[in-house]
């Protein structure tokens, strides 16, 4: 009788420990969704035309003045949007990426994704001539034609990850020989940059490095609405797949085991994390770390589950690109530093803490 009571309490405690284990992943959630909304505020809010919070709430119920209107709507809203819908995007791409590759490490320039999207954008500006200087005192830089930009950049980057998949399907690569094989398109891509840029002349070569800055404040509400629809299809996708990567986590065999076909799965999620960072990639330049940094700050708070992983990756991208954004536009105001750099110089080092703090963890 005392062993059955035992058994009783034991049994009741494991599921109070479970509900709380839980409640604390949502909690989680709800903080992070709370964390966007603050930051968009604070990302509307920032800029170079003297706006306070009183007059962007009066402009977004449509209570305000044209120029605060043209400001914030024609702008500022865009980028901001951009910066949320890319960050989540990226984020979440980096982390079906580390499932599908099982390396902590993998992200779409482990793949060559990047490398590629940066070669199209290159051929577009210096074969295609889409890059001039405009004639302002400051003979300043700019992309004349975006979309034939746009459209190499993207075409290119998908060409790499179909070549990738296409040498996994039919010499049935590992995940570490796809890391691979991602690293040597990098080089055969990178080896084709620099081949390009050697024969071009001083304005294209400048243009040409303008666009790998990354920068949210190139787009319009149509590369938004574009970026958005493909980013919301994909997070859905990888949501419903979430006890798939559930299973993937645990290994290859223990997946098999629960009846999950590895390959399509991994097919498909690497296909599509490649088209979200492709979109993302050739309307908004190179932005690094966010597939890197948001998922494995994630993994140390919700662990290594899916059904919470994936959107609170998506929110801690969204997260990260706006703080970066907002702190380009604000750090030596009215200049507008690109805010890849800074995603960089703020995910690099907080990148290798955690990795010196999971090593030591294992110790």
């Amino acid at each position: 009788m005392t062993d059955i009571k035992s058994e009783v309490t034991n049994s009741i405690g494991g599921i109070t420990a479970y509900r709380s284990h839980i409640k604390k992943k949502k909690i989680t959630v709800v903080i992070l969704i709370f964390l966007v909304f603050f930051f968009i505020l604070i990302s509307i809010n920032a800029g170079a035309a003297e706006l306070n919070p009183w007059k962007v709430f009066k402009t977004l119920i449509g209570i305000t003045d044209e120029k605060a209107n043209i400001v914030i709507w024609r702008i500022r809203m865009p980028r901001v949007i951009a910066a949320v819908v890319a960050g989540a995007g990226l984020s979440v791409a980096g982390c079906v990426m580390q499932n599908n590759l099982k390396n902590p490490l993998a992200s779409p320039s482990t793949l060559g994704i990047a490398s590629a999207a940066t070669f199209g954008a290159n051929l577009a500006i210096i074969v295609f001539g889409a890059g001039t200087v405009l004639n302002t005192a400051g003979d300043s830089v700019a992309i004349n034609n975006p979309y034939i930009v746009t459209i190499c950049a993207f075409i290119s980057s998908m060409s790499a990850i179909i070549i990738i998949l296409g040498l996994a399907k039919l010499r049935s690569f590992s995940p570490e020989a796809i890391i691979l094989a991602g690293v040597a398109l990098s080089s055969i891509f990178g080896a084709g940059i620099t081949i390009l840029q050697y024969f071009s002349s001083d304005i294209k070569i400048a243009a040409a490095i303008f666009w790998t800055f990354g920068d949210l404040g190139r787009v319009s509400w149509k590369e938004v609405i574009i970026i958005s629809v493909i980013v919301l299809i994909s997070i859905v996708y990888f949501s419903f797949k979430r006890w798939d990567y559930n299973a993937l986590s645990n290994g290859e065999e223990t997946a098999k085991s629960l009846g999950v076909n590895t390959n399509r799965v991994r097919f498909w999620g690497l296909l599509i994390s490649a088209l979200i960072t492709s979109v993302a990639v050739s309307f908004l330049g190179m932005i690094g770390f966010v597939g890197l940094i948001g998922p494995q700050i994630m993994m140390r708070i919700v662990g290594a589950d899916y059904r919470f992983l994936i959107p609170t990756s998506a929110l801690m991208g969204s997260v990260i690109l706006l703080i970066a954004d907002t702190a380009a536009r604000i750090l030596i105001s009215p200049i507008v530093l690109p805010v890849g750099a800074l995603t960089s110089l703020l995910g690099g080092p907080m990148f290798l803490y955690m990795l010196m703090r999971g090593t030591k963890g294992k110790k």
